[in-house]
């Protein structure tokens, strides 16, 4: 009997965590429609390019070695180990079974790697423009397969951060991803915008500050809510486990609370918004959902339903004044994924010990200061590398026909194009 109760809570647990990770998945949809909403229409191939071959590479390199160093200290080539129905039913055997479900190893490998896509696309649309395809992708390689992986490890994996400290033991915690997943990818993104540089067009010379509208609003709209939806998978799956009334309970508050930042974050920006510019900003409205999501996605299976949604109002509001701060700044971010992802990632890691007993304002720092770090280093490092062995930036006549023609080949809109 003991048996059998197992291996239902075996197929439950691991067929949610694959359900959790296809909904992830689907953010890969959500990001490239957003981004290809936001950018110029003879931009848009190239975005959408960028999109499916990211996902294809964080694939392929979290198989050859990113998984093994984040969860097993290991090195290139390691690959996953096959976990066998046998291996797992021996080891419930061995240790006794007390009501705690082990999943699938190859579910807990689709469920991580689609993560770590996550964090590559959100480089996407900060670069977005005027990078090489090629640099881009090369860069992927690097993110997805060790410097992803390396923070990973020691965050989510457990291990010593360069063997000086571990940072679980200092209180630091991220539920699903706020630091190690958003802030991340924010990370890497604002060290290539700053060796990249601003857009042409985009800042004057005497400070002026220029807007460069999207070419499709509407795509946007349902790229932020595809990515609206895929976070459920997102949080929701980072409880781990189904197969029990506790895990159960805990999936149906991440979900309510998900649901209630997201909400929460867009009403604040559109007020925000309405206040700082005397209109209604769509952009910031999309922006603003994001972030209540990004802000809740550090603890979202502590707060109450209405502290989910006061969390979300504060992403909300700082998301508006940080893409505006930013562009006074002149780093120039097409689609906002630095303020959305990195800023509001920190909030979120910073909200923390306000539900949460078990995590420390100091270790919620110090895991801050570590990701962004080690990320934002070890990232401008590559793209340094790369922008002195390859070149990272298209030409100016390129930037200026459009990078769908000078790097794919081909238009998004033909039909729409003088000849």
């Amino acid at each position: 009997m003991e048996n059998q109760i197992f291996q239902l809570q075996y197929a439950i647990d691991t067929f949610y965590f694959l359900v959790c990770g296809a909904l992830v998945m689907w953010m890969a949809a959500g990001f490239a429609m957003l981004e290809a909403g936001l950018v110029r229409s003879k931009n848009t191939t190239e975005i959408l390019t960028k999109n499916v071959a990211l996902f294809a590479i964080a694939c392929t390199m979290y198989l050859i070695s990113g998984y093994a160093i984040m969860y097993d200290g290991g090195w290139l080539l390691n690959g996953i180990e096959a976990f066998s129905l046998d291996e797992v039913l021996a080891s419930s055997a061995e240790n006794g079974f007390d009501g705690d479900s082990v999943y699938s190893g190859a579910s807990d490998f689709f469920f991580q790697v689609v993560f770590v896509a996550t964090a590559m696309s959100i480089v996407s649309g900060a670069v977005a423009e005027r990078m090489k395809l090629w640099s881009f992708l090369i860069f992927a390689v690097a993110l997805t397969g060790f410097i992803y992986p390396l923070e990973g490890y020691w965050t989510w994996g457990g291990g010593e951060v360069f063997g000086l400290y571990n940072l679980g033991d200092l209180g630091f915690s991220d539920f699903a991803g706020s630091g190690i997943v958003h802030m991340a990818g924010a990370a890497a993104a604002l060290a290539g915008v700053l060796l990249l540089g601003a857009r042409k067009g985009k800042y004057g010379k005497n400070g002026e500050i220029y807007a460069i509208p999207g070419a499709n609003l509407p795509l946007a709209t349902l790229g932020t809510f595809i990515l609206w939806m895929g976070w459920f998978g997102f949080n929701g799956g980072s409880v781990l486990k189904l197969g029990d009334a506790a895990s159960a309970h805990s999936v149906a508050l991440v979900f309510l609370n998900t649901n209630a930042a997201a909400a929460g974050g867009a009403v604040a920006a559109l007020i925000t918004g309405r206040i700082l510019f005397g209109k209604a900003d769509l952009t910031m409205l999309l922006n603003g959902a994001l972030a209540g999501l990004v802000a809740i996605t550090a603890e979202p299976s502590t707060p109450t339903p209405l502290q989910a949604t006061l969390f979300g109002a504060l992403g909300g509001i700082l998301v508006v004044f940080s893409i505006i701060t930013l562009d006074k700044l002149r780093i120039d971010d097409p689609v906002g994924a630095i303020s959305v992802h990195g800023v509001v990632g920190l909030l979120g890691l910073l909200l923390v010990p306000v539900t949460n007993d078990g995590s420390s304002f100091s270790g919620q720092l110090i895991g801050a200061a570590t990701i962004f770090g080690w990320v934002f280093s070890a990232s401008f490092v590559v793209w340094y590398a790369l922008k002195l062995i390859t070149g990272i930036r298209v030409t100016e006549e390129e930037e200026q026909q459009g990078v769908d023609l000078a790097e794919c080949g081909m238009e998004a809109y033909p039909e729409f194009t003088s000849k």
